[in-house]
């Protein structure tokens, strides 16, 4: 199961790198379009953040996505974003070898403080996979109000989204 799971997140970080890739400067530091006037580059920072904290809390079992890095470098910088999605996919790679047989704790903020939250290894990552996903149908968004085209299959949309409805971007 992590091992599919870690390959499906592989998969969704290749494809914001093909985005990098396809994408210029200005495009990915852009901040133009409302409502949030955020840029395509602290989007991608923010998903990697989550993935940041997983690999930065596992060891000592305080995952806390409420210490994000906030790395603005990966928001500004293409390579350097590129890199830093390189060495996230090489340490999620070494997962399918931990040994997660407990709960993990979980902090995060729901809009009503901290709190702590039991996951599993697998769980914690799905959920990570997800986030980044959700944040790409974000920049999706942008990329059309930005009347950029670029052509990355089923970018910014849920794997159960049926076929028929995604129009990729």
């Amino acid at each position: 199961m992590r091992s599919t799971i870690i390959a499906a997140i592989h998969s969704n970080l290749n494809n914001a790198v093909a985005l990098i890739d396809d994408i210029s400067q200005q495009t990915y530091t852009d901040q133009s379009v409302a409502p949030y006037y955020s840029s395509i580059g602290s989007h991608i920072r923010h998903a990697l953040d989550f993935f940041d904290c997983i690999i930065c809390g596992l060891q000592d079992n305080k995952i806390d996505l409420t210490a994000r890095k906030r790395d603005e470098r990966i928001a500004t910088d293409r390579a350097y974003a590129k890199k830093h999605i390189e060495d996230i996919q090489e340490q999620l790679s070494s997962f399918t070898t931990v040994n997660t047989d407990y709960l993990l704790h979980v902090t995060d903020n729901l809009g009503q403080g901290k709190v702590s939250i039991m996951y599993t290894l697998e769980s914690i990552l799905a959920h990570a996979n997800s986030h980044a996903t959700h944040h790409y149908a974000i920049i999706a968004y942008m990329l059309a109000a930005l009347k950029v085209d670029v052509a990355i299959s089923g970018f910014g949309y849920n794997p159960s989204t049926p076929i028929p409805k995604r129009e990729g971007i």
